[in-house]
């Protein structure tokens, strides 16, 4: 029992995890059918950005995390006006594998200035330990998908109530008429970028007091999270945010039960299965083909 729930706790931890930044792939598919395939690096980079404003500037954390957001969503901007918008205004494919690279450089700019030994940014919601069931779980582990969900209602409140979330959906519907109607389109794809590098860096910042902070702690998660994007369709993002604590549990379990040598093998083959069943996602909608 103890090891289930451990299981369960740290599967929803992670799930909330994956599901903010597979949450930026959508938004950005939405908005501009590409993708910022830096987003893993990205999760690093809030990471590394929350400790240097904490531990080496002496910031507070209401100052240091939110500075540490806006700056990822500087550079969210700066990918998409550097290494996706010259490749789409030739209709070229070529900001996939721009990204990509970018993230390269991301990570080991990061390398060389910042280095690869493994950091701890202190919290004091890691400091002790909650009780429950016989199972010790950090007050963090319990703030991550509180912290997810009220994300993603803020986000939810923000495109349905506000005059610019209202403009970033008259776009995701029909970009061409939005144009017409006076809409920046252009700003607004470079803003979803920006809002979908905000997403993962906050989940790195949530992410970094539990593990340790170096320059290629993204990779993985980045990985998982576009996975976990496809899984939940891309044109869904409740369902998105939904299939990144499935994909967090059945890992976590798996991890408890199986080893983490098995942990791969059998969540892929299960995601592999999955798509074949639901190619379009478990909450995805078929794109509409226009004659």
């Amino acid at each position: 029992m103890t090891l289930l729930i451990a299981a369960l706790v740290s599967g929803i931890g992670l799930g909330s995890m994956y599901g903010l930044i597979a949450l930026g792939f959508q938004i950005t598919y939405s908005v501009s059918q590409t993708v910022n395939f830096a987003q893993g690096s990205v999760v690093m980079l809030g990471a590394v950005l929350g400790y240097v404003f904490i531990e080496r500037l002496g910031m507070n954390w209401m100052i240091a995390y939110p500075l540490a957001v806006l700056c990822c969503g500087g550079f969210g901007m700066l990918v998409e006006v550097l290494l996706v918008r010259p490749f789409v205004e030739r209709n070229s494919e070529a900001w996939l594998m721009a990204t990509v690279a970018g993230g390269i450089f991301l990570d080991n700019a990061v390398l060389f200035t910042f280095g690869n030994e493994p950091r701890t940014l202190a919290s004091s919601l890691t400091q002790s330990t909650w009780q429950f069931a016989g199972t010790g779980i950090y007050p963090q582990q319990v703030l991550i998908p509180i912290a997810a969900v009220g994300v993603a209602l803020a986000l939810h409140f923000l495109f349905r109530k506000t005059l610019q979330g209202r403009a970033l959906l008259a776009v995701v519907q029909n970009g061409q008429a939005a144009r017409l109607m006076g809409i920046n389109t252009t700003a607004m794809v470079s803003g979803s970028f920006a809002l979908s590098a905000m997403l993962a860096g906050g989940a790195g910042l949530l992410i970094a007091p539990l593990l340790s902070v170096h320059s290629d702690m993204g990779t993985l998660f980045g990985l998982k999270a576009f996975a976990v994007a496809i899984l939940g369709g891309m044109t869904s993002a409740s369902g998105v945010m939904l299939a990144g604590f499935i994909y967090g549990l059945v890992e976590a379990l798996v991890t408890t039960y199986f080893g983490s040598s098995s942990t791969y093998i059998i969540v892929f083959a299960l995601l592999i299965l999955a798509l074949t069943w639901k190619p379009d996602g478990l909450f995805g909608r078929p794109a509409v083909k226009k004659v």
